[in-house]
C-alpha cells in the first residue's frame, strides 16, 4: 500500500480540527472540508491560533507552526478530496448519514483511497456494507482534545483488508499517537471497557448508597482513579454518554453489564448535562465544580472496645494492623463482647449478609473496606448495616479518621464502592479479551491513555489487586444481589484456576 502522504477530512468540528492539527504538523497535506463553508474557515483561524499559542511557548518552532498552517488546505465542494490518500470523516453520529458520505466519496477518490471513519460506537461494517469497496473501510477512532489525547482505536471491519488498518498503524505512530488495533465491537475498546465504571456508579447511585461526590471520592482518594463516575460524566456531557451507554447496551442485545441506569435518562431530558451546562451531577459556577461540604468527623468516644470479625483473613489482618497503628487494642475473643464495636472486613458482601450469616449484633456491626489498603492518606470506607446504630457508626468514623485519614461512610452495599466498581471494571476487561476484540497489551494501552486508569489499565490492576479476590468479590456480589451484571468473565475464572496474569495472552490458540 502507498504511503499516505495526503490526508482529507470530512468535518470541521473539534474532532477533525483536531485530526488536522496532527496531521499537518507530522508533515502531511490536510484537505479540509464541511458542508458549512464558515466551519471551515472557522477551524483554519482555530488551527493558526493554536499553532501561534505553540510557538509562543516555545513547544513548536515558528518554522513548524507556518508551515503546518500551509499544509492545510480549505475545501469547498467534497470532490476536492480526489487527491487523498486518505480520507477520515468526522461527522455526525448517524448510520445512515455516513453510509450516504463513503458512497459519494467512492466515485471521486482513487481506488487505492483509505476510507475512514472517526464513528465512537458505530459498527465500521455496517459503514463500509454500502460500499463497493469495504476492503479499504476502517476505523480511526481519535478521541477528544485529539493533540493531547495521544492514543487512536484502528477498527478492522469484517471484510478490511489487514493492510489497511497496518497503513493507519503506521500513520497514527508517524502523527504521534499510539496505535491500538480493534475488532469491530460495540464500543470497540475504551467505551466498551468505560461501561465498568459508569455504570456501576449510576448503579451505587440507584441504591441511594453514597452522594455523587462520596463515590468520586472514594474513586480517587481509595481505589487511585484520576476521576470519579460522575465527574466524568459531567465532563464528557450527559448528551454524549447517555446515548452511547444506551447503544452499547442495546448492540449487545440487553447485556446485564452494560445496563444503564434512568438517572441519567431523567437528568438528560431535564437538560442536565454537566460542565457544558453549568450543572450536572455538580453545580458549577463559573466553570469551578462546587462540591458538597463533607460531614464533620464524630469526636472520638475514649476507652472505645473494639472487636474485629476474623472470618476473612486478609481483611482481618489489615483491619487489625491498622487499630495497632491508632493505638486501639483488637479484643482476642472468638466472639465479640456485649460492649465492643464490631468490625467486620468482607470482599463482596454487604453488612447485612455478614451480619445475618455469622448471627452478630446488627446494631453494633460496621463494615471496614480492607481491599485497597489502609495506609494513613488514603480515604477509608466504613459500611453500615440498615440496623447499625447512630452511635456505633460515630464511634468507626471517628475511630478510622482520628489519624487525620478522611473517612466515607456509605449504607449498605454488596462490595462497597470501590470494590464493586474496581471488580466491574476488571471483568468487563477481562471479557473484551476473552472475546478478542483486543489483545491484553492493546487493552492496556488503550484504557490507560483514553480514560486514564491507573496501574497500566484494567488487566494490570487486576494481577495488581489480586485476581483471586476480584473473583471473590464478583462472585459474592452475584451472591448477595442474585444479579448477573456480576457473573465472573471466563477469562478471569480461568486464569485465577490456572494461576496466570490476566494481562497475559493465551499459550494456546485453537487453530
Amino acid at each position: 500500500m502507498n504511503e499516505i502522504k495526503t490526508i482529507g477530512i470530512v468535518g470541521a468540528g473539534a474532532m477533525g480540527r483536531g485530526i488536522a492539527q496532527i496531521a499537518a504538523q507530522a508533515g502531511l497535506e490536510v484537505l479540509l472540508f464541511d458542508v458549512n463553508a464558515q466551519a471551515v474557515a472557522a477551524a483554519r483561524e482555530n488551527l493558526q491560533q493554536m499553532w501561534s499559542k505553540l510557538a509562543g511557548k516555545g513547544k513548536i518552532s515558528d518554522e513548524l507552526a507556518a508551515a503546518s498552517l500551509e499544509r492545510v488546505t480549505p475545501c469547498s465542494q467534497l470532490q476536492d478530496m480526489s487527491r487523498a490518500d486518505l480520507v477520515v470523516e468526522a461527522i455526525v453520529e448517524r448510520l445512515d448519514v455516513k453510509r450516504e458520505l463513503f458512497q459519494q466519496l467512492e466515485a471521486i477518490v482513487a481506488p487505492s483511497c483509505i476510507l475512514a471513519s472517526n464513528t465512537s460506537s458505530l459498527s465500521i461494517t455496517a459503514i463500509a456494507a454500502g460500499c463497493k469497496q469495504p476492503g479499504r473501510v476502517a476505523g480511526y477512532h481519535f478521541f477528544n482534545p485529539v493533540p493531547l489525547m495521544k492514543v487512536v482505536e484502528i477498527i478492522d471491519g469484517l471484510r478490511t483488508e489487514p493492510e489497511v488498518g497496518d497503513a493507519l498503524m503506521t500513520l497514527a505512530r508517524r502523527m504521534g499517537h499510539t496505535p491500538v488495533r480493534a475488532k469491530d465491537m460495540p464500543g470497540f475498546i475504551v467505551n466498551h471497557a468505560g461501561r465498568g465504571m459508569n455504570i456501576e456508579g449510576l448503579r451505587l447511585a440507584q441504591e441511594a448508597v453514597a452522594p455523587f461526590y462520596q463515590v468520586d471520592a472514594i474513586m480517587r482518594e481509595q481505589a487511585g482513579f484520576r476521576m470519579g463516575p460522575f465527574e466524568l460524566l459531567d465532563l464528557t456531557a450527559l448528551d454524549v454518554s447517555h446515548p452511547v451507554m444506551e447503544s452499547i447496551y442495546h448492540q449487545f442485545y440487553d447485556e446485564p453489564r452494560f445496563r444503564p441506569s434512568p438517572i441519567t435518562a431523567v437528568r438528560f431530558a431535564g437538560g442536565l448535562l454537566g460542565r457544558k451546562t453549568g450543572e450536572g451531577f455538580y453545580r458549577y459556577t463559573e466553570g469551578k465544580q462546587q462540591v458538597p461540604q463533607a460531614p464533620a468527623v464524630p469526636e472520638l468516644a475514649p476507652g472505645l472496645r473494639v472487636w474485629v470479625a476474623p472470618y476473612h483473613s486478609v481483611g482481618h489482618k489489615r483491619a487489625s494492623a491498622l487499630l495497632r497503628d491508632l493505638g486501639v487494642g483488637v479484643i482476642a475473643t472468638d466472639t465479640p463482647p456485649s460492649d465492643a464495636l464490631i468490625v467486620v472486613t468482607p470482599y463482596g458482601e454487604d453488612t447485612s449478609s455478614v451480619v445475618g450469616k455469622h448471627q452478630l449484633d446488627g446494631e453494633r456491626t460496621v463494615a471496614l473496606d480492607t481491599f485497597f489498603g489502609l495506609e494513613k492518606g488514603k480515604r477509608r470506607v466504613v459500611m453500615c448495616s440498615p440496623a447499625t446504630l447512630p452511635q456505633w457508626r460515630d464511634a468507626a468514623h471517628a475511630l478510622f479518621a482520628s489519624d487525620g485519614t478522611a473517612v466515607s461512610v456509605i449504607d449498605d452495599s454488596a462490595g462497597f464502592v470501590g470494590q464493586r466498581m474496581v471488580a466491574s471494571i476488571v471483568n468487563v476487561a477481562c471479557d473484551i479479551a476473552q472475546q478478542t476484540i483486543a489483545s491484553p497489551e492493546d487493552i492496556g494501552l488503550a484504557v490507560s491513555l483514553g480514560l486514564g486508569y491507573p496501574m497500566g489499565g484494567p488487566l494490570n490492576m487486576g494481577d495488581t489487586l489480586g485476581a483471586a479476590h476480584v473473583l471473590e468479590i464478583l462472585r459474592a456480589m452475584y451472591k448477595v444481589t442474585g444479579d448477573s451484571r456480576y457473573r465472573a468473565s471466563l477469562w478471569l475464572q480461568r486464569r485465577v484456576q490456572l494461576g496466570l496474569p490476566l494481562s497475559a495472552s493465551p499459550a494456546c490458540v485453537a487453530r
